[in-house]
């Protein structure tokens, strides 16, 4: 299983600002992420009812929620605040205006941990869930989970277990999406909050390195 880190330096964001903190609140105990993309290219995936469906480009943020006790991490893909795409012509009301949702991909893992530069690590198990504000929900990649489960790289009881919490969180994140987006908003606005009081950003190993080596740290 692929250990991948919370800042998702592997899709080239590592000089974004990224902040990771706890949150406790009535509508969520966990841990949540957010990554601000100050820059870059518009990138698209489609999907049947959304149609073309925005995952990164200037002014977007994805936030990522790692709630405690369960076996997955939601990420959520923000366009800018206050709008969305105009293509997307069956975008339905959010539940936030400022807060307006793209995607949600939703990576069922193994245990989190930390790097030697404090940033948070999800041990990836394969099955992703992929849904949009317009209803299209998606289960991805059971091809590799059921792959390393015939060559025998997962167990028996962690091929079930993630097949159990693939479908719990379907049931709990799908059954109303609009649901979900008003609660996702409202840990938006805490993580929100967090940042506009002064919460630090989490450099990535790149940043640190290179800081180190122009002899700022």
């Amino acid at each position: 299983m692929k250990h991948k880190r919370l800042n998702r330096d592997q899709w080239g964001f590592q000089y974004y600002p990224y902040y990771q903190m706890r949150i406790d609140d009535d509508c969520f105990h966990g841990r949540a992420t957010l990554i601000r993309m100050t820059d870059g290219e518009k990138n698209y995936w489609h999907a049947p009812l959304a149609g073309k469906v925005q995952v990164t480009g200037e002014g977007m943020c994805w936030m990522s929620l790692i709630p405690d006790g369960r076996e997955h991490v939601i990420t959520v893909k923000y366009f800018p605040i206050g709008m969305h795409d105009e293509e997307r012509r069956n975008y339905p009301k959010p539940g936030d205006v400022r807060y307006q949702p793209s995607i949600w991909y939703v990576d069922v893992c193994e245990g989190i941990e930390e790097d030697e530069y404090g940033v948070w690590v999800y041990v990836d198990k394969y099955l992703d869930l992929v849904f949009t504000p317009e209803g299209d929900v998606h289960v991805d990649d059971r091809d590799e989970l059921d792959a390393a489960h015939d060559k025998g790289e997962i167990t028996d009881a962690q091929y079930e277990a993630a097949i159990r919490e693939c479908k719990d969180i379907k049931k709990e994140l799908c059954d109303d999406i609009s649901k979900t987006d008003a609660w996702c908003a409202r840990i938006r606005d805490l993580v929100e909050k967090k940042i506009a009081a002064g919460h630090p950003v989490t450099k990535c190993r790149e940043v640190l390195e290179m800081e180190r080596k122009n002899g700022i740290l």
